[in-house]
């Protein structure tokens, strides 16, 4: 469907039936607000409309049909805003939809090194008349509350009539609606000359949620002078233009538009910030806002680019995916974070899973300043008191604290049972979160401010879910789900069950060391939160006695108690046509087979690595790879890590390349929805993590890197304690260099180096062998 190029993508014609895709695909955003690929034009096929501010979400109730104690109230979802793209035009009185009129030629791109959506396409009207078209559209990556387009019509076989009518839409809707509603009202509107501006708020409800108010404005200037007027419809503002066009001849709008919210300033002060900041955008000009915004995306590219020599295919993958991810998470603002469908689409809601911490913290934390992770970490921070308040809706008690699943403000919004009560492993991802920033830069400083409260409230949960078997004398948790969703309320998942483990050991050694190097603070910390010491026996005693089961007649770990009690049955063993199960097979037969969602045990052991045998890794690889059928976005990317790691070269490009291309491929057939932002990290690790080898351990940073067969290099930077290092990787030698800072403990291929800045290291990548 797309091009292969290595900084674009290019859609050269229209198909009607994936345009949901591509809507998906050619999204744009800025950290501050995005929206998917919509025409600006009339379309009436089979569309998604979709703009998103982010942070402003609206607390939709609850639909099941069956209530359980403990659900939450609302779903909360962020929320469609209304639109300011709109550019509606007729042709000799005819409206032009691109879903209705003849198209010649078709062309759509995304200038992934610049950040700018551009379409051009020659169009046939009912009357004859042809028409070409052509926009440039981009929301600023400088002035992040800004948008700008850049629209032109050509007069191509004759000269014709043009109405162009440019507008806001405030009656929007979540096509995820449990009820159909729309979630805004309109409070204000006024349309004059060039000066347009809508004030829309969330609608109240009953939830202790606030509501939000946004104000959306936009000027529009022309290349000629032309006839135009005001109009103020049913929660539409608009200004129309009137002109003609003689054959050959072009005709230029400018369109400008801010949108602001009430997350950042006062409701009383929104219109005229509004206008404020478009009227600025405007002077500033097309030509120069897209200058400094296209200069944006050169610094962040400067950080966090992989280029791949020999391999388009592969190129294309992992730009798009780091493309996304940059414009999905700024890291400017700490009251935001990562959905899974970022700015492209509304399934599951927009809001924060732990896919934040599990698979995109280690990508910020290596190519963006550490203030950017560090305000990851900082969201769940604030969010602890909420986390509590979950847990004790489930009957937890003494700060005893349960991160939400999906969650906008910290309060749990998801209503699957098998997920809001029993997918706690999120709960881990959390705490290893503070585990990989502190070990990765150094700041231990975090772990006394505001790390280890987090820790023990997490410790806390898992002393009080843990139950003491009478006849294993084991510690046990019953009643689960681990990562791997198609299995449901299970007994004792090995994923949950060490990392339960592991955070308590965790959490212990974190307590020793504050008593040792900030006792006054630690003090102060649990006298405030009622920590008792008696807790620290009972943590130990439970990590010390945790049960992990394991089977020894195959020698691998079990995912959960009964796991080789199901058919003996491998991916090899299911027909093409019945995949992917999920959409072929009922839940109960999904529930009943031997197969995988996504990585269980081996994420287990991609997490917990060095605590395992490369035998024993490699061992519980082959037997589970076998039976996943990577239906989750989240898990080729962990099987290209491990498989890298145990020496399957092989299989770990091919789900490296399923990683990157996920979307672009469209492999699990719902790329229309959105895209998977929160898995796309997942290229990125695998390359770096896996071909690469990084590993970050005890204040030294090592590498054994490889290359993929039919690659000529790869090359890459990373922060590292503030020393931006460069690798290039080619299949004769590697070459580092370090453009500023100092590293002490450098290992590649298990020789240690010390390097500063300025200075080059080339290694014989024969040395791997």
């Amino acid at each position: 469907m797309f091009v292969e190029n290595e900084w674009k993508i290019i859609e050269n014609d229209f198909n009607k039936d994936r345009h949901m895709i591509a809507e998906s695909v050619f999204s744009i955003g800025n950290g501050h607000m995005g929206q998917r690929a919509n025409f600006e034009e009339a379309y009436s096929g089979k569309t998604l409309q979709g703009n998103y501010i982010g942070g402003v979400f609206f607390p939709d109730k609850t639909r099941v049909g069956w209530w359980k104690n403990g659900y939450p109230d609302y779903f909360a979802k962020v929320i469609n805003a209304p639109t300011w793209i709109g550019i509606h035009t007729w042709v000799n009185g005819n409206l032009l939809d691109l879903a209705a009129v003849k198209i010649s030629s078709f062309e759509r791109i995304l200038d992934m090194k610049q950040g700018i959506l551009s379409k051009k396409c020659n169009v046939e009207m009912p009357d004859g008349t042809q028409i070409c078209i052509s926009s440039e559209r981009f929301v600023s990556m400088v002035d992040v509350e800004i948008g700008a387009i850049k629209y032109s019509l050509t007069a191509k076989n004759k000269g014709c009539n043009i109405t162009l009518k440019s507008f806001i839409q405030s009656k929007v809707f979540n096509q995820d609606s449990n009820y159909n509603e729309c979630f805004w009202e309109s409070i204000s509107g006024r349309s004059n000359k060039n000066e347009i501006v809508a004030v829309d708020k969330t609608k109240k409800t009953v939830f202790d949620v606030p509501q939000f108010t946004i104000a959306t404005a936009i000027r529009n200037k022309y290349s000629q002078k032309v006839a135009t007027t005001n109009e103020i419809e049913e929660l539409q503002l608009s200004e129309t233009a009137n002109l003609s066009l003689q054959e050959g001849e072009t005709f230029t709008l400018e369109k400008y538009a801010a949108q602001v919210s009430s997350m950042n300033y006062k409701d009383e002060e929104l219109e005229q910030t509004a206008l404020q900041r478009v009227t600025a955008a405007e002077a500033k000009g097309f030509d120069s806002l897209l200058a400094e915004h296209a200069n944006k995306w050169a610094e962040k590219w400067k950080q966090s680019d992989i280029v791949i020599s020999g391999d388009v295919k592969a190129q294309q993958g992992i730009r798009f995916n780091i493309f996304q991810l940059q414009q999905t998470y700024t890291g400017d603002d700490s009251r935001l974070n990562i959905g899974p469908k970022g700015f492209t689409g509304e399934k599951y809601g927009g809001v924060t899973y732990w896919d934040t911490e599990a698979f995109c913290f280690p990508f910020y934390l290596s190519t963006s300043p550490e203030a950017v992770s560090r305000n990851l970490l900082l969201y769940r921070y604030k969010q602890l008191p909420r986390a509590i308040k979950n847990g004790e809706k489930l009957g937890f008690t003494k700060g005893a604290a349960l991160y939400p699943m999906v969650t906008m403000t910290g309060d749990e919004c998801h209503n699957e049972w098998e997920i809001t009560f029993e997918e706690i492993h999120r709960n881990g991802a959390i705490a290893h979160a503070i585990y990989d920033y502190v070990t990765y830069t150094g700041d231990k400083a975090y772990l006394v401010d505001y790390g280890l409260e987090v820790l023990i409230g997490i410790s806390r949960f898992w002393s009080q879910r843990v139950i003491l078997s009478p006849i294993k004398r084991k510690y046990m948790i019953l009643g689960v789900t681990g990562p791997n969703e198609y299995e449901n309320n299970v007994s004792n998942n090995w994923y949950t069950n060490y990392f339960a483990q592991w955070c308590l050991k965790y959490t212990l050694e974190t307590i020793s060391w504050a008593k040792r190097v900030a006792n006054e603070q630690y003090q102060e910390l649990a006298k405030r939160i009622s920590f008792e010491e008696l807790e620290i026996s009972r943590w130990s005693d439970i990590a010390q006695n945790m049960y992990l089961p394991t089977d020894e007649k195959f020698g691998i770990i079990l995912q959960q108690d009964g796991y080789l009690d199901k058919e003996p049955l491998t991916v090899a063993n299911l027909p093409a046509d019945q995949r992917p199960i999920n959409q072929h097979w009922s839940w109960d037969r999904i529930l009943r087979s031997p197969y995988i969602k996504q990585a269980d045990v081996v994420q287990g052991l991609y997490v917990f690595e060095s605590d395992f045998q490369e035998e024993t890794i490699k061992k519980n690889f082959d037997f589970y790879e076998a039976r996943c059928v990577h239906e989750s976005s989240l898990s080729p990317c962990i099987h290209s890590v491990v498989a890298s790691k145990i020496g399957n070269e092989e299989k770990a490009y091919e789900l490296y390349l399923r990683t990157a291309r996920l979307d672009l491929d469209d492999y699990n057939k719902e790329a229309h929805e959105g895209l998977h932002i929160t898995s796309m990290s997942g290229s990125w690790l695998a390359i770096v993590k896996g071909f690469a080898g990084m590993r970050v351990a005890q204040n030294s940073i090592s590498f054994n890197p490889y290359i993929p067969k039919g690659w000529k290099s790869y090359s890459f930077s990373i922060n590292y304690r503030n020393a931006v290092l460069t690798m290039t990787v080619s299949s004769k030698k590697i070459e580092i260099s370090l453009s500023n800072g100092f590293i002490s403990n450098l290992r590649v291929f298990d020789e240690e180096y010390q390097m500063k800045a300025g200075e080059k290291l080339l290694i014989d990548i024969k040395k791997k062998k």
